[in-house]
């Protein structure tokens, strides 16, 4: 029931956005996760098959928690998620307000781990599943204005480099895409 499903965190635009549309074009139902729920729909409106759209911050554990056991009571377990939901503000460090601060590594980094959690279950369930988190090349080496977004990107590049060894012996895969604005790096498998 559930082979055709991808979760998309950040949908609403960008990144999101555009993998929404290929993942439709490829015969995906697409669960689009997203803060805005208009920016959804005007993604929604670019699908060419079935979609589901779901009002999430997944910064909050609770509401990752009741929207994933929403998809999987509709859909079965996810077999792919995406986690692509990010912000970024771009200063000097001692001028990044708190706000903008626990805003990066509360969706950055926290979002991750919590949408990575709620799906661990069902592809442990079933031995299989795909977990592709997207990091940027500002988890690879730090940049100049951008010190907390580097931190909450490195804390997603372990993540996902700590969770794919504890999935080792598993037929789970978990990866990491590094984007960048002149080249992308795909470390694992290809997703598309």
């Amino acid at each position: 029931m559930s082979k055709n499903i991808v979760v998309i965190t950040g949908a609403g635009s960008g990144l999101g956005a555009a993998l929404a549309k290929k993942y439709s074009t490829l015969g995906y139902h697409i669960c689009l996760l997203g803060r805005t729920k208009s920016k959804l729909e005007n993604t929604a409106k670019t699908l060419a098959n079935g979609y589901s759209i779901y009002e999430v911050d997944v910064a909050s554990k609770q509401m990752v928690g009741e929207i994933i056991h929403s998809i999987q009571d509709e859909f079965g377990s996810i077999p792919l998620l995406i986690n692509n939901a990010g912000v970024g503000y771009f200063d000097l460090a001692e001028n990044l307000e708190e706000d903008a601060i626990h805003q990066m590594i509360d969706i950055n980094l926290k979002g991750t781990i919590f949408c990575s959690q709620e799906v661990l279950k069902g592809m442990k369930e079933r031995n299989e599943g795909t977990i592709v988190n997207i990091v940027s090349t500002a988890g690879l080496e730090g940049k100049v204005t951008e010190s907390v977004y580097s931190a909450s990107k490195f804390g997603v590049r372990g993540f996902t480099e700590s969770l794919a060894l504890e999935l080792r012996e598993t037929s789970i895969n978990v990866c990491a895409v590094y984007m960048g604005p002149y080249e992308n790096r795909v470390l694992g498998r290809d997703f598309f």
